[in-house]
C-alpha cells in the first residue's frame, strides 16, 4: 500500500510540473503586453522599457518560469500588477466565495443524481425511467447561464423570494450570504446533476446484471434491496470519478455564472485579468485551478480503495 501511494504521489508531483509548464507557455502567447496596457499605448518606449524590466518581461522565458514556479510552489504567487497586492490576497478574498458556491453546488449536484439515478435504474425500461432520461436530457442540452437567467426571473424579479446578484459577505451573516450563493449553485447543479444521474443510471444497471445481485435476489431481496444493499456501492466507482471531475469543474468553471450574479470570486477575478492583461494573477490562479483539478483526481483515486474492497486487497 505504502508503495501504491509513493507512486500516486510521485504522479501527482510530474503532472503539477508538466501542468506548470503548460500554464506558463500558454500566457506567453497571449496577445498584448501588459506593460501597454497598463501605461497606456501613447507611452514613451523608455517608459514602457522600465516597466517591462520592473516586471521582469525583459528576462529570458526560463528565467521568468523558474522564478515563477519557484514563488508557486513555495506559496508566493506574486503581486497583481492592476491592483498592486500580493495574488495571494486576491485568491483568498475571491476563494471565499468560489469555494462555498462550488461545494453547495456539488451537495446539490449529488442530492439531484442519485435519487434519479436509482429511481431510473430500479425502473429501467418503464415510465419512471424514460421521464428520467427525458429530463437528464433536457438538463444536459440546455446552458446553465439559460438557467441561471430563468431562476433569477422567477425567483428574483417575479416571486421575490432570494436576491438576483450580489454578495453581501460573510460578515453581513450565514443566511444571507448563502441565500446570495442559492441561485447560482442552482443553476451550476442542474447540469451537472444531470450528467452525474445518467451515470448513476448506467452504473447501477450495468451492477445489477451481475451474478451476485441474482444471488442476492435468489435469497429473497427485492430488486430495490438488492439495489440499495449490494448495487449502489459497488456502482459507485464512475460516480466517484465524475464527482471529483464535477467539483473541479464547479470550482473553476464558474466564470460565466459569476458574471451573470455578479459574485466576486475566482472565476469573475479571471475574466478581469485576462481583460487586464495582468498576467501575474492569470497563470496563478489558472495552475490553482489546475492543481485542484489534479489533486482531486488523486484523492478519488485513493477513495477507490476505500469504496471497492478488491482494490483495498490489491494494494
Amino acid at each position: 500500500m505504502i508503495r501504491v501511494l509513493l507512486r500516486a504521489v510521485l504522479s501527482l508531483l510530474l503532472t503539477l510540473a508538466c501542468a506548470s509548464v503548460l500554464v506558463f507557455a500558454a500566457m506567453q502567447v497571449l496577445p498584448g503586453d501588459p506593460a501597454e496596457v497598463m501605461l497606456g499605448v501613447n507611452a514613451r518606449p523608455d517608459t514602457l522599457a522600465a516597466l517591462r524590466a520592473q516586471l521582469g518581461l525583459d528576462q529570458p522565458l526560463p528565467v521568468r518560469y523558474a522564478a515563477w514556479a519557484a514563488g508557486f510552489f513555495s506559496g508566493d504567487l506574486g503581486t497583481s500588477n492592476t491592483y498592486a497586492v500580493p495574488v495571494m490576497e486576491l485568491v483568498r478574498e475571491r476563494l471565499s466565495v468560489s469555494l462555498p458556491l462550488a461545494l453547495l453546488a456539488l451537495a446539490l449536484t449529488v442530492a439531484i443524481a442519485l435519487p434519479l439515478g436509482m429511481l431510473a435504474a430500479a425502473r429501467r425500461g418503464r415510465l419512471a425511467d424514460r421521464g428520467v432520461l427525458l429530463v437528464t436530457q433536457l438538463g444536459i442540452a440546455v446552458p446553465n447561464f439559460w438557467f441561471a437567467m430563468l431562476l433569477v426571473l422567477l425567483f428574483a424579479i417575479t416571486w421575490r423570494w432570494l436576491p438576483p446578484g450580489g454578495f453581501p459577505g460573510w460578515e453581513a451573516g450565514v443566511l444571507p450570504a448563502l441565500a446570495a450563493l442559492l441561485l447560482p449553485a442552482v443553476a451550476l447543479a442542474l447540469p451537472q446533476g444531470a450528467i452525474l444521474a445518467q451515470v448513476m443510471r448506467s452504473a447501477l444497471i450495468d451492477t445489477l446484471d451481475q451474478d451476485f445481485i441474482r444471488t442476492a435476489r435468489a435469497k429473497g431481496l427485492t430488486r430495490g434491496e438488492a439495489l440499495r444493499r449490494h448495487a449502489l456501492r459497488n456502482a459507485l466507482i464512475p460516480v466517484l470519478t465524475v464527482v471529483g471531475l464535477q467539483f473541479s469543474f464547479l470550482l473553476a468553471g464558474t466564470i460565466i455564472i459569476e458574471n451573470v450574479f455578479f459574485l466576486p470570486g475566482l472565476g469573475r477575478l479571471v475574466f478581469q485579468a485576462i481583460n487586464q492583461r495582468d498576467l501575474a494573477v492569470v497563470q496563478s490562479v489558472v495552475m490553482l485551478l489546475v492543481a485542484s483539478v489534479v489533486i482531486v483526481n488523486f484523492l478519488v483515486n485513493l477513495a477507490y480503495a476505500i469504496v471497492d474492497p478488491r482494490l483495498r486487497g490489491r494494494a
